[in-house]
């Protein structure tokens, strides 16, 4: 392929193996409110939603939240991406050979902002995406909204058409082709085909990434 003016990285499930440890606090929170859910249940229903966009949901089976339900929230996660949280397996190499080659990077994450930030310094990643790290608390519109990936490109100084954007959810690949890039979709929580239909690229594990960006 045409080498990119920039990669633009979703986080959870891309960068950070951290939907596990997000799906638990969740599906605790939400049994103790009166809907219970597995941790699975929990990804399988809320899989790259923005937590601004759960509220509806979740209100529409609990009745109305606390209003500091999501400040809350995203405090608990926070503390246990910076006790707990691993790197997806291959995603550090894969970043590190990126920026080698001289390609700019960003990542946009439909996360809150603190959350974003723990999970950044957890896996030493916070200065390879100093100035260019979105949450859906920085732009207008969460995904699948295109808004992140503009500010993301934006933020490298690249055209949105020159940008390869990386993906785990469904949710995120539409948002990366609504910006006008180029979408590689993970395939570790969502099927290849689902990816394939909509236009992005599958690929199967985070090692491949440089070299299906041409890089090696």
């Amino acid at each position: 392929m045409t080498r990119p003016a920039a990669v633009l990285f979703d986080c959870d499930g891309v960068l950070a193996d951290s939907e596990g440890l997000v799906n638990a606090i969740v599906a605790a929170d939400l049994a103790a409110r009166g809907w219970a859910m597995t941790p699975a249940e929990c990804q399988e229903q809320f899989l790259g939603m923005a937590a601004t966009d759960m509220v509806p949901v979740i209100e529409g089976r609990v009745g109305r939240l606390p209003e500091d339900w999501l400040v809350q929230l995203s405090h608990r996660i926070a503390r246990s991406m910076i006790a707990e949280l691993q790197p997806v397996e291959g995603a550090l190499g894969a970043v590190r050979a990126i920026a080698a080659a001289g390609i700019a990077v960003a990542v946009a994450s439909n996360s809150a902002r603190e959350e974003l930030q723990a999970k950044l310094r957890r896996l030493g990643l916070a200065s390879a995406f100093a100035g260019r790290a979105f949450s859906f608390q920085d732009v207008a519109r969460p995904k699948p909204a295109p808004d992140m990936y503009l500010a993301a490109a934006r933020a490298c100084g690249a055209e949105p058409g020159r940008c390869v954007v990386v993906e785990d959810s469904l949710l995120g690949a539409q948002a990366g082709l609504a910006a006008g890039c180029r979408v590689f979709g993970l395939t570790r929580e969502t099927d290849a085909s689902i990816f394939a239909g909509i236009g992005a690229v599958p690929f199967r594990r985070m090692a491949q990434l440089p070299e299906l960006l041409g890089l090696r």
